[in-house]
């Protein structure tokens, strides 16, 4: 099993610079800057590449503590972005023309599910969910060692 490591170690890191460079490419082409909470997806991908290249070239205990800091602070700031969406969604219920003579009298827990599931308002609530899910694909390459590196692995019976 400890060949496979390695290999996986590589392919963990691959997915997660994949996950980047596709949530990168996804809010440019939405234009994802126009205020400052727009803003905080751009800084999570630069924390998570910072991360990426510790984790990818650095990997002392040092630099992986430092690189799943930052992954968790990206996991931080992709629940807000679930909450802005989901919460933007929700402001912009009275607004849609389907809702709007209706929105007040609807029971609030059902505003708040179609403020989730994007039945009303523009933003994608589970978009933020590709930064946790890239955040968490990094957390699990960390726990693998570089070949050559002192320090614990993921492998059972394996000593640094």
């Amino acid at each position: 099993m400890s060949g496979r490591l390695p290999v996986l170690r590589g392919g963990l890191i691959g997915v997660t610079v994949l996950g980047i460079l596709g949530t990168a490419f996804e809010l440019a082409t939405e234009q994802h800057w126009k205020n400052w909470e727009q803003l905080v997806a751009w800084g999570a991908l630069v924390l998570l590449a910072v991360a990426v290249a510790l984790v990818a070239f650095r990997d002392s205990p040092r630099g992986v503590a430092v690189a799943r800091a930052l992954s968790l602070a990206v996991l931080l700031a992709a629940v807000f972005g679930v909450y802005a969406h989901v919460a933007a969604n929700y402001g912009a219920g009275p607004l849609d023309q389907r809702y709007a003579a209706t929105w007040e009298s609807l029971p609030v827990t059902l505003r708040w599910w179609y403020a989730f599931t994007k039945s009303v308002g523009p933003a994608p609530s589970l978009a933020p969910g590709a930064l946790a899910q890239t955040a968490l694909v990094l957390l699990l390459a960390s726990l693998i060692r570089r070949p050559g590196t002192r320090g614990p692995t993921a492998g059972p019976g394996r000593k640094g």
